[in-house]
């Protein structure tokens, strides 16, 4: 435990470093790692995930070329801004979640699912256009890397998600459909946070928030910042530390399968907090194809727990949240 500077009526003056449920990817008993996933996302919907399969060369380049770009000048950064689709480069300060007095004090870069404005596969889905890519004579290598990390990420969010039918007591290929995972929205966003944060002034690395999606792949290094509020309901919020574990993934579910689930699963409130150290991280965010009708799963549901009507007839909106 450690005791917080800056005490206010929103905060707790204790903070602990949570425990979180571990799944291991490469159990045979797939119905005991549904159990234990289960009680993790009734619990506060975050978990590790280990044996996932990516390379710790793969992970590791990744980061090195994550350093790279923010490492470059600003205005080399700036050569890539993110565009209407909210692929590229976003500044310090630039975004902000609700009920915050500043912007995030971390800068990113995102990467969208590749789509061309002339047709093709994705030509008709919004979000979808070429992705923007730093000059490859200032970061040789820095497309391919990213491209075969957002792969191997996707990957394991697909195994994730059959494990996550079995919890939800539907078929274990249930979100292989086409209309759900076959083809979905996989966006991925490089991360690096700096300076102090101080929530009694609502200055975060990132604000307290939820995420959309299905899911969130979350990769770090082994810089605590992340925190996560199991109660947001209870005043004063308590708040704890996710700590990294070397070569475990961070999962978190989100809104939508929250919905999916008719609130069975939880998608937990969840900040960084900034300690003057750097700290990156990458995390890849996970949503089925943008015409995936979400509606309240029919073993999520039963006479004394009837569908939420927020859960019904649920498309995906054209605004992705940042």
């Amino acid at each position: 435990m450690r005791k917080m500077e800056n005490k206010t009526h929103e905060e707790a003056s204790i903070i602990n470093v949570s425990s979180l449920t571990c799944i291991d990817l490469a159990n045979p008993n797939f119905h005991q790692s549904a159990a234990s996933l289960k009680q993790a996302c009734q619990d506060c919907g975050f978990f590790y995930v280990t044996n996932h399969g990516i390379s710790e060369e793969l992970r590791e380049n990744a980061f090195a070329q994550s350093k790279k770009f923010f490492a470059l000048p600003l205005e080399e950064k700036l050569k890539v801004l993110r565009n209407e689709k909210h692929q590229g480069y976003s500044p310090v300060l630039s975004q902000m979640s609700d009920n915050q007095i500043h912007g995030d004090f971390k800068e990113s870069f995102f990467i969208g699912i590749e789509g061309s404005i002339d047709g093709g596969l994705h030509s008709h889905i919004p979000f979808c256009r070429p992705n923007i890519w730093p000059n490859p004579d200032v970061l040789p290598g820095w497309r391919d890397t990213m491209e075969k990390y957002h792969q191997e990420a996707l990957r394991v969010c697909k195994a994730i998600a059959r494990v996550l039918a079995l919890a939800l007591n539907v078929e274990e290929d249930y979100f292989d459909k086409p209309e759900m995972l076959r083809n979905p929205l996989a966006f991925m966003r490089l991360i690096h946070y700096e300076g102090m944060s101080d929530p009694s002034k609502g200055i975060y690395g990132c604000g307290p928030h939820s995420d959309f999606g299905m899911m969130t792949l979350l990769a770090t290094d082994n810089v605590m910042g992340l925190q996560i509020c199991k109660d947001k309901e209870v005043q004063p919020r308590k708040w704890e530390y996710v700590p990294p574990i070397k070569d475990a993934y961070i999962v978190n579910i989100g809104d939508l399968l929250e919905r999916w689930s008719n609130g069975i699963f939880k998608s937990t409130l969840h900040r960084v907090l900034g300690n003057g150290q750097d700290r990156y991280s990458i995390a890849l965010f996970l949503q089925p194809c943008h015409d995936c009708l979400v509606e309240c799963l029919p073993t999520c549901q039963s006479e004394n727990s009837p569908p939420n009507n927020v859960c019904l007839d649920i498309k995906l909106s054209n605004v992705q949240r940042t």
